[in-house]
């Protein structure tokens, strides 16, 4: 049997804003509709064809890794499930094999949100004692939802819950198959904190000045270019498995996988659906292509699943320090910009691993530049892609070399960021070159909502 990820040692994680994200998560995922038997004991009924149907979607890439009773195993697993999640009331934060069945941890979710809230004040850090509830409870939403049984029964003596026993119609194969669909299963009934994920923003700039039809029409163009520029790195291997969350004027958009390649590959992926756009804004008529503006950052994030009528939805959606960062850079872009946040990404293929290893945003940048080479040979509008430069912009020195123009941006509730103004530039084998973002020199002066801050330096290349 595969061991799970020990979690209980100190992680990195931005503080305040993930704790904050957490306490106003948690309510919207509470109890709306139920049919109760009693006061103590309540049924919460789902379309048995639909729960089913949305159970077997999590065997994606898996299936044939079981037998018939091994599915039908799981499938009413997930029922069981359901139950305890009782329409979002609970939260299910983990499980692990026992006896003839499972443990699950069971949490009402409000006892999550006092864990947050007890932990207000604490400075989260590498010497966070056990004792601290924050610490506790990131390390309880981190990763893998399968802990061992002591884990588990140390979480539950530390909530003050006992474990709950489910026996299943068959016992486990305990095969990694089975583990890893389980687990695909809890998270679907769960709470999540991924400490380092790439998130890209798209916000159609003027959206609440155009009628509602046209507004349909510029979202249905703006998701056109997000699918688009999915196909396009599907055809070069590049798998990016992205989600999206829509803003109203625009979506969020993040990788499913984590890690720096995932990372990269979503910075690669914002180029082309900003790509596609452009290209349709030049054939179009009329406002019914959208003028974008664009954010790009990493940072911490909560990943839950909304419930839909009586069952969890298929899709996550995320909320927390990322998604905050990147709303108080959209406010702040001029329209065509592209913003890139301060941040350090993660070079592992987790959170998990090497936690220290993290690559500054000039650095990201520059990695992610190494790699461009992969999209060469791609087409754009019939012409292929000869060669693609991005690049964050600053000022011309006198030996050839630029600096990068390091920008800050005071929002409306008083606090400040850094940003950096990103260009991207695609070289066609006959088509006119695709410019996205906006000059430098439109930056100079303090007449705009962002100021420089100051000017970083780069080091000459070494030979």
């Amino acid at each position: 049997m595969p061991a799970p990820v020990d979690r209980f040692s100190p992680t990195r994680d931005s503080a305040a804003g993930a704790r904050l994200a957490l306490v106003r998560l948690l309510p919207e995922t509470a109890l709306r509709h139920a049919t109760v038997r009693d006061s103590k004991d309540q049924i919460f009924l789902a379309d048995p064809e639909i729960l089913e149907s949305i159970s077997t979607s999590v065997f994606v890439g898996l299936a044939e890794d079981l037998d018939l009773q091994q599915r039908g195993n799981l499938i009413d697993l997930d029922k069981r499930l359901h139950a305890h999640w009782a329409l979002g009331n609970n939260c299910i934060l983990g499980w692990c094999p026992h006896e003839s069945g499972l443990l699950l941890l069971v949490v009402h979710h409000y006892a999550i949100a006092d864990y947050a809230i007890a932990s207000e004040g604490t400075s989260p850090g590498v010497n966070q004692s056990d004792s601290d509830p924050h610490a506790f409870i990131m390390r309880m939403l981190t990763g893998s939802r399968q802990f061992s049984e002591r884990q588990l029964r140390n979480a539950a003596r530390l909530l003050g819950i006992e474990p709950v026993y489910e026996k299943l119609r068959h016992p486990l194969a305990n095969t990694d198959a089975e583990f890893q669909i389980i687990d695909r299963l809890v998270q679907r009934y769960s709470i999540s904190f991924v400490a380092n994920r790439a998130v890209a923003l798209f916000d159609i700039v003027g959206f609440s000045l155009v009628s509602p039809f046209e507004q349909m029409t510029q979202l249905n163009s703006l998701s056109h270019s997000l699918n688009s520029a999915h196909s396009k790195m599907f055809d070069k291997k590049m798998e990016i498995d992205f989600a999206r969350s829509s803003t109203g004027d625009g979506f969020y958009i993040w990788n499913r996988e984590l890690g720096n390649t995932a990372n990269t590959h979503l910075y690669h992926f914002m180029h082309l659906a900003l790509a596609d756009n452009a290209i349709a804004r030049r054939k179009a008529h009329g406002r019914t292509v959208p003028l974008l503006r664009a954010c790009f950052h990493i940072g911490g994030c909560y990943e839950f699943y909304q419930a839909e009528g009586l069952n969890p939805t298929i899709q996550s959606d995320i909320v927390g320090d990322v998604t905050i960062e990147l709303a108080r850079m959209i406010e702040r872009a001029l329209p065509g910009q592209i913003l890139v946040g301060e941040f350090e990404a993660l070079q592992a293929g987790s959170e998990l691993e090497n936690p220290d290893k993290y690559l500054p945003s000039i650095e990201f940048v520059d990695h992610a530049q190494k790699n461009l080479s992969q999209l060469n040979g791609l087409k754009l509008s019939g012409d292929a892609i000869e060669s693609i430069k991005c690049y964050l912009t600053g000022r011309a020195q006198p030996d050839g070399t630029f600096t990068i123009r390091k920008l800050v941006i005071n929002d409306k509730h008083g606090l400040s960021r850094n940003v950096f103004n990103a260009k991207i530039n695609i070289y066609r084998s006959a088509g006119a070159p695709i410019l996205l973002g906006i000059e430098d020199r439109l930056l100079r002066g303090d007449k705009f909502a962002i100021t420089t801050d100051e000017h970083v330096h780069r080091d000459p290349p070494h030979h």
